[in-house]
Order: structure tokens, then sequence, then C-alpha cells
């Protein structure tokens, strides 16, 4: 936990971000847990803080109990910039969503879409972990890792001929539109700041139907190499050689 992250709760006593970004915060449960047993952190000492979807500065220690903390906090510096991205990823397995969620909120993806594909299992989309309380906790992770505040946000679009047909036009608009998919014939990504939309497919990749509708709809193909990639694995991958 590079950054401990406070929510609008948090405050016990009157904040407000647009005046003198100071207030007064409690913290129980894993984070207090952090604070004793990772920082081993004492009265008077400083932590690293930020606001979810606000700004970061710092708390020093003023009270420290075994059931909270209090944090006198001041908060000054504007989150990390985002990466000019849209992602789409094929739901993956449970286990993989997690760290792929973690993953996308320490680079600084913003926007991410779970898409459905033929070879998406249909058992994934009944997981727990699509929650959207269980997503954010995923996405929290990812943020205090990267000392960032700026939750991502996370749809699901649960059949993809009418998502491709019907929506992905509006979301596209001028952005850039690749998708990573094995095939020697395809282009090496190229590093660029312009607004990017990416879509990655499943285990196995997409299907030949799928890749061919996105490619319809202006998508171009790029290839990582010879070497198949988990998505874990592929997505930093492609944010290294995109951005």
């Amino acid at each position: 936990m590079n950054v401990v992250l406070l929510f609008c709760e948090d405050f016990i006593t009157p904040f407000n971000q647009n005046s003198d970004n100071t207030g007064q915060v409690a913290l129980a449960g894993r984070r207090l847990q952090h604070i004793q047993s990772v920082h081993k952190a004492k009265i008077g000492e400083t932590l690293n803080v930020g606001l979810v979807n606000g700004k970061i500065g710092q708390g020093v220690i003023v009270s420290l109990g075994d059931d909270r903390c209090i944090l006198d906090v001041t908060l000054t510096s504007p989150a990390p910039a985002p990466l000019p991205l849209t992602l789409l990823i094929a739901l993956p397995r449970p286990k993989m969503l997690k760290r792929i969620l973690q993953t996308c909120a320490t680079m600084g993806v913003k926007k991410i879409i779970l898409i459905n594909s033929y070879r998406v299992e249909k058992s994934f989309w009944q997981s727990p972990l699509l929650d959207s309380q269980a997503i954010n906790e995923q996405l929290i992770l990812g943020l205090e890792q990267a000392k960032d505040t700026i939750l991502p946000e996370v749809t699901l679009a649960k059949r993809f001929k009418p998502f491709v047909e019907d929506k992905l036009a509006s979301i596209a608009k001028d952005a850039r539109k690749l998708i990573a998919h094995p095939n020697e014939q395809f282009q090496t990504p190229v590093k660029s700041n312009k607004p990017t939309l990416l879509a990655v497919g499943p285990e196995g990749g997409f299907i030949q139907y799928e890749v061919d509708k996105l490619l319809d709809m202006g998508f171009t193909g790029i290839d990582l190499g010879p070497r198949i990639l988990r998505v874990e694995t592929a997505i930093p991958v492609l944010l290294a050689h995109l951005f």
C-alpha cells in the first residue's frame, strides 16, 4: 500500500476539497491493520494518503489504537495522468480477472469494458467477482500500488454482436482502434498518445468471426510475435508497447 486511500465517509470533520483541502479521518479494518503491521507507524508519523477520485497528500497520525487510527490530512496534488485508453477485454476466468483489474488500475487504465466472446465460459458471467463492490476492491488494490486515486470505470457487455454493432461506434469515436490477436500479418504495436480503443480476446483468442467483426468496424490488428501470452501478461506488454 503506497498510498492510504480515503473515502468521504472516513472524514470525522467537515471537508471541502475546493477550499483548504484539510480534514481529519478515522480509519479501521484493513487500512488500520496495514498501518500497524506493514508501515509500523507511530503517532506523529506521516503517511501518503489520497481521496478516492480526488487529490493526493499526506496524513499525520494523531491517534493510534487497536480499533482505529486518526489522521490529520492535507490533500494538495492531483492524481497521476491516466492512459488515453479504453480497454475491451473478453471476460477472463475469475481468478485471472482479479489480477487483471489490479494491473489495469496500477497502470492507469480508467475505462474497462468486459465483453463476451465465443470462448468465454457462460459460468464466468455468474461469478460474484462481477459485483460492483468486488470489482472496486480489486481496483482499489491497484490504485494503492500506483499511488493513484481515480477509480476506473468498469462496464459489462454480455452479448458480443449487439455491443459491437450498436454501441462500439459511439465509444470509439476518433480513437485509434486496435485488436490484439496472434497473426503474423498484423502489424507490431506503435507508441502514441492518441486516444486508443484496444480489444483483447480470451484465452485462445477471439474466433475468426469476432476478429472479422472488429476489423469491419475499423479496427487494426496488432501482433506481439509468435509467443502466445496469457491475458494477464499480454495486457501490460501491450500497454508498454502502445504508450
